[in-house]
């Protein structure tokens, strides 16, 4: 089974990829040597195990870096097959030799003096951006992340749970060894920051609600959301619990000022209606991103 996404050499789509592991990998490598470890945040992953050791031991950053990402590449191609493809190999080895290139000229002076928390803040919007981009190439980031697949394939938990996990220890170690409640605190913050950034790359920001109605008025909330607001939707066969009656479930999505008229309009026909309100974070399909714009981004 193949889990390698491959591009035609030197291709349009080719081109892009690389461009995006290039770019991320380079603003990756800025969060750490001007906001990250100046500070000794440690943000979990095998850079906050290397910047642990770079304060314990003097050793290079990226070099620490990239001594963990090979094995565990390699180990991880052994156990869960061929998931790891050169992309990944290239965006972990891009950026361990701009880390250190950057410490080279930079050195270790933070960007922002006297304010751990705001380059915990920048640090983790900048990490963000950078994993981001690199996800977006269809590369991982590899590291801990393959600690946590492996622990998944024989643990059966969630891959998610486990890098939480994962990470939290690294956390916990750069406590013990540094003794400063702050540096775990803003660690944390750095790792939340992350995700959300990575999650607004990856997904892009979505402001549309996903709406599931039921009411006695079916049909004139079906012309409103029609003739309109003209969006479409699909009616749901469902029965009532409590009383066993055949229900018919209007499923719609709408962007937000869509919803306060659908509401508004709702709320004067039928005051009784059941409308559940979800966001909705990524819409493809026909009157919105098209699953091909979306395959080939």
């Amino acid at each position: 089974m193949a889990f390698i996404v491959k591009e035609k050499l030197f291709s349009k789509k080719w081109f892009i990829a690389y461009s995006l592991i290039v770019l991320g990998s380079f603003i990756l490598s800025t969060a750490f040597v001007l906001f990250i470890t100046p500070y000794k945040f440690v943000p979990g992953g095998v850079y906050g195990i290397s910047i642990i050791l770079h304060y314990l031991l003097g050793t290079p950053v990226g070099l620490v870096a990239l001594a963990f990402d090979i094995p565990l590449t390699i180990i991880g191609i052994k156990i869960l097959g061929p998931r790891f493809g050169i992309k990944t190999v290239v965006g972990f080895v891009l950026t361990a030799v701009f880390v250190d290139t950057l410490t080279y000229f930079w050195g270790l002076e933070p960007l922002i003096k006297d304010d751990a928390l705001l380059s915990a803040i920048f640090g983790g919007v900048l990490s963000g951006l950078g994993l981001g981009l690199i996800f977006k190439s269809k590369a991982t980031s590899g590291g801990t992340d393959i600690i946590a697949m492996i622990f998944a394939k024989y643990t059966h938990l969630p891959i998610g749970q486990l890098m939480v996990i994962v990470d939290s220890v690294i956390v916990f170690i750069g406590f013990f060894f540094f003794r400063d409640w702050k540096i775990p605190f803003y660690s944390l913050i750095i790792i939340y920051i992350t995700g959300r950034v990575i999650d607004v790359v990856v997904q892009g920001i979505n402001y549309e609600k996903t709406l599931f109605i039921i009411s006695e008025k079916t049909e004139e909330i079906r012309d409103k959301i029609i003739n309109d607001l003209n969006r479409g939707g699909t009616y749901i066969n469902g029965k009532g619990m409590y009383q066993g009656r055949d229900k018919t479930i209007i499923f719609t999505v709408v962007n937000p000022r869509e919803l306060a008229i659908l509401k508004d309009f709702i709320h004067k026909i039928d005051p009784y209606a059941f409308v559940t309100v979800m966001n909705a974070s990524e819409i493809l399909g026909e009157g919105f991103k098209s699953l091909n714009e979306k395959l080939t981004d």
